[in-house]
Order: C-alpha cells, then sequence, then structure tokens
C-alpha cells in the first residue's frame, strides 16, 4: 500500500482535486440555473450536455492521447475545462450553458483517461485492487467535499466560478511535476451492441437504463433541492449524502452479491431504491414552505440514504454480472461495452427527468427515479425466468466509481493479464540463446524466466 501512495500520490492529488472541482460545479450551476429562472425543460437540456460530451470524448479521446501523449493531453484539458467554468459566469443562457457543458464532458472523460491508464501502468496484479479503491476513497471523498464548498459564497456572484477554476488549475501542478514516466497508451477494444446483448441481455438493457437514472440523480439533484428551498447548507448536505453513501454501499452489497444470485441481489436492490424514493416523496410533504411552516427534513435525509445505499453500487453489480457469462479474456471489452451502454443512457437521463418535474412538480425527480428502477427490476425478473444463473469462478463483484472508464476497468483484479503458454519454437530459441525457462507444471503457462 505505502509503495501504491509513494507512486501514484501525485496522481491521487491532481484527481482530488478534480472530483472537489467537479463535485463543486455540479451543484453550483443547478442551484444558479434555478436562480436565474431557467425553465426544468432548459435546466435538464442544459445538465445532460455533460453526458454528450462524455460520450464523444470517451471515443475520441484515446486517439488524441495515443498521437500527442498522456502529460500534454491532461493539461491541455484540465485548463480547458478551467477557462469553461470561467465562462459560466460570464454568458448566462442555457444553451450557452449546454454547449460548455459538453466541453467539460469532453475535458472530465479526458482526465479520467489519463489518471486511469496511469494508474494500470503503475499497478501489479498484485496490488490492482488495493489502487482500485484508494482512487474510489479519494473520487467519492473529495466530491463529496467539494460538495460543501457551495456555502462559499451566493451562487449568483461570481466567486464560486473563480473558485471552482482555480482547484481545476491546481490539479495540474503536481502531475505536471512528476518525475515518473507516463505510460504507453493501449486502446481498449469494446464489444459491439449487439455482442454484448447477446452475452448478457439483462447486463446491456440495466446498464442502458441506469445510465438515465444516475446522470438525472447527480445532476438535478441540486435542483430538485433548490425547488424545494432548502437552504445552501441543506443543499450541500443532501448531496454529500448522496456521494458517500454510494461509496459505503459497495462492498457491503457487493459481498451479498458474490454469496447469492446476482441478478436476484440487483433486483431487490433497484426496487428497493424505487420504494425509498417513494417514501422520500411522502416524507418530504411539506418541506418546501418557509422558515418554521416547512416540515423536518431528518426522515427526508434517512430515507434517501437508503436509496442511496441501493441504488448507487448498481453499475459494478452489473458489471459482475455481465461477467458471470463471459470468459475472462473479454471482461474490459464487456465493461468499456457497458459503458458505451451508460453512455447512451446518460446522454438523455437530465432531459428526461426535468419533464418529470415539469409535469408533476419537484418530486418528479423521485417519479422518475421510481420509474427506471422499476423498469430494471421488472426486466431482471423476466431474465430470471429465460435464463439459468451460471457460476463463473473468474467473476467477482470489485467496487467502481460511477465515473469509470474502460481504461480504470482494467484495475479490476479479476481482469489481471493471463500469459500464454510459450510455443515450441519460441522455446527452441531460448534455449539457444541460454535462457532458462521454468514451467508450472499446475497451469501448463509461463511461470519464470530468468536470466
Amino acid at each position: 500500500m505505502n509503495k501504491v501512495l509513494k507512486n501514484s500520490w501525485a496522481l491521487f492529488l491532481g484527481m482530488g482535486f478534480i472530483m472537489m472541482a467537479y463535485g463543486f460545479q455540479g451543484s453550483l450551476l443547478g442551484v444558479r440555473a434555478v436562480q436565474e429562472e431557467f425553465s426544468l425543460t432548459s435546466t435538464g437540456f442544459m445538465m445532460s450536455g455533460y453526458f454528450v460530451g462524455y460520450f464523444i470524448g470517451a471515443a475520441t479521446i484515446p486517439n488524441i492521447i495515443s498521437r500527442v501523449g498522456h502529460i500534454r493531453v491532461f493539461a491541455a484539458f484540465a485548463s480547458l475545462a478551467s477557462l469553461v467554468v470561467l465562462i459560466h459566469s460570464v454568458i448566462i443562457h442555457p444553451f450557452i450553458w449546454f454547449l460548455l457543458r459538453i466541453l467539460t464532458g469532453v475535458s472530465m472523460v479526458c482526465i479520467y483517461t489519463v489518471a486511469e491508464s496511469w494508474l494500470n501502468d503503475r499497478s501489479s496484479n498484485k496490488n490492482r485492487g488495493s489502487v482500485l479503491s484508494i482512487y474510489m476513497v479519494i473520487l467519492y471523498g473529495t466530491m463529496g467535499i467539494g460538495m460543501f464548498l457551495l456555502n462559499f459564497s451566493s451562487p449568483k456572484n461570481f466567486q464560486p466560478f473563480i473558485l471552482v477554476s482555480v482547484i481545476t488549475s491546481a490539479a495540474l501542478i503536481p502531475i505536471l511535476l512528476t518525475k515518473k514516466k507516463p505510460p504507453n497508451f493501449k486502446k481498449i477494444q469494446a464489444m459491439n451492441m449487439r455482442e454484448l446483448y447477446e452475452a448478457s441481455p439483462f447486463g446491456m438493457v440495466s446498464s442502458l437504463f441506469y445510465g438515465t437514472i444516475q446522470s438525472a440523480l447527480f445532476t438535478l439533484l441540486a435542483v430538485y433541492a433548490t425547488s424545494m428551498n432548502f437552504t445552501i447548507l441543506e443543499i450541500s448536505i443532501v448531496t454529500f449524502l448522496l456521494a458517500i453513501s454510494g461509496a459505503v454501499a459497495q462492498f457491503p452489497v457487493g459481498k451479498i452479491s458474490d454469496i447469492y444470485d446476482r441478478r436476484r441481489v440487483i433486483v431487490f436492490s433497484t426496487f428497493g431504491a424505487a420504494i425509498f424514493a417513494i417514501i422520500a416523496i411522502f416524507v418530504s410533504r411539506q418541506m418546501y414552505l418557509p422558515g418554521g411552516l416547512a416540515t423536518s427534513k431528518t426522515w427526508f435525509y434517512i430515507f434517501f440514504i437508503l436509496f442511496s445505499f441501493c441504488s448507487l453500487p448498481m453499475f459494478s453489480l452489473i458489471l459482475a454480472h455481465t461477467n458471470d457469462y463471459i470468459s475472462k479474456e473479454k471482461f474490459v471489452a464487456a465493461g468499456a461495452g457497458l459503458q458505451f451502454a451508460f453512455g447512451l443512457g446518460a446522454m438523455s437521463g437530465p432531459f428526461l427527468c426535468s419533464i418529470f418535474m415539469d409535469l408533476v412538480g419537484p418530486n418528479g425527480f423521485f417519479v422518475f427515479l421510481f420509474i427506471f428502477h422499476s423498469f430494471i427490476g421488472f426486466f431482471g425478473i423476466y431474465r430470471m425466468k429465460v435464463r439459468k444463473t451460471v457460476e463463473n469462478p473468474d467473476s467477482l463483484f470489485v467496487a467502481m466509481p460511477q465515473t469509470i472508464t474502460p481504461a480504470g476497468i482494467e484495475l479490476n483484479p479479476t481482469t489481471e493479464h493471463i500469459e500464454e503458454p510459450y510455443s515450441e519454437k519460441v522455446k527452441e530459441i531460448l534455449e539457444r540463446k541460454g535462457v532458462k525457462y521454468k514451467k508450472d507444471e499446475n497451469e501448463d503457462q509461463k511461470k519464470e524466466v530468468t536470466y
């Protein structure tokens, strides 16, 4: 563990600053949009721009990294993200903000890809799980801290936007000053949608729906809270609870899924989230009233935590379930394919959810979450009747951040590279050069080569 921290502290520190700014910016824009009296549909459309950019960037960034290199690409797109934030405070219009959110999405997926491929290069099969755990704690922890920065100044002022820009720029310092060589970037090939559906229909469809849920949840929660007359501190608390609850829930829920039928765990989790979403509506009652007329938010916080606990581990569960039905060599490709499906759903999530909120009122936010979680649950029940559970000893639950890229999925210790056995011709050449070849007796694979 100490070696991991020593070799990657600059990257972890830089990503901590990036996620602090990311958490702050998401809440800031949602609250400011309500204060500027953007319509709910316009706000949802504007916030969906981030996922459009994320989707575009995921397809184009690998080629740019291959041509230019990790450090230059990271510096360029972190600078772009810092610049874009400032423009939000200068030009206040939903469509302009939508375009700016696209640029932010492209920048963020670039940053994630660089960081995660770099971590992959620094990690070995022995410590890959530890690296991923530290990475997750940093991502969720600093994002939660960033949400409390909403109390720094009124969202109507320009100072919060400057602070986001400053924090983003600060992320460049430790990474640009590192002496470590950047890795050779390896492009990840994804399974196409047809192959992915044939391997795991439930995995692909649930990933699509969950992308819709997740994008709406993280982008419109602050909008919902503002519409319910939460104070700035209360908005910070509820967004912080979302991030931290999701991180804490990953491990106990994952452990259960390794013991019991994973599809059953997904179905129970998603219906649990749907139920707690409905309960959140009932306990919200008169929270929107001003002053002493408003009801206590304590029960709302409790049921929202339970909702997050059920909902946020879902992508990791879906990934582990999909791996149950494929060979180990395809784990990374399948993960990339699920990310593609997730991205397709994510682009529409904020816009669709904003329509619900426009029609029903602020609680349309939870109605939307209830409906889409239920879709996943009912489809899961159908698939359990059609296809039997498969026991795959190579597939285990591994907690994954919601923002993970295909490069980051390689940090999953179950995807470690399996060396192919030497061919007879290669062995003959090695022997001629005086190389001693030692073979593992159990697996008939290359174990060790010494000179």
